[in-house]
């Protein structure tokens, strides 16, 4: 069964394909994504990367965490599931700062 994993320390020219290459030294990449802004398009200095196998993405966690990639020092570990986020929609009731009569 694939498994995800979490890419920090990012330099902001890192790539998918980049990436994808560097993370195939340790075995089969089911995919590789590096995070952009929304509005820049710019990396946002982390990604994710999915391995076929258990036995992979921990060779790619011993063989990639705290190395160097594209003059960066890199964080690998499992991503963690992600979490319902907060309700962002600008309806938080209440006033704002400033004065009361």
């Amino acid at each position: 069964m694939a498994k995800k994993l979490y890419v920090g320390g990012l330099s902001y020219n890192t790539t998918d394909d980049g990436l994808r290459d560097a993370f195939a030294q340790a075995g089969n990449v089911t995919s590789a994504n590096v995070i952009k802004d929304k509005m820049t398009n710019r990396s946002r200095g982390f990604g994710f990367i999915e391995m076929s196998t258990d036995e992979e993405a921990q060779a790619a966690i011993d063989m990639w965490n705290g190395k160097d990639l594209d003059g960066r020092k890199l964080t690998v570990n499992e991503a963690k599931p992600m979490e319902p986020r907060a309700n962002r929609n600008g309806n938080g009731g209440g006033f704002g700062g400033g004065n009361r009569w």
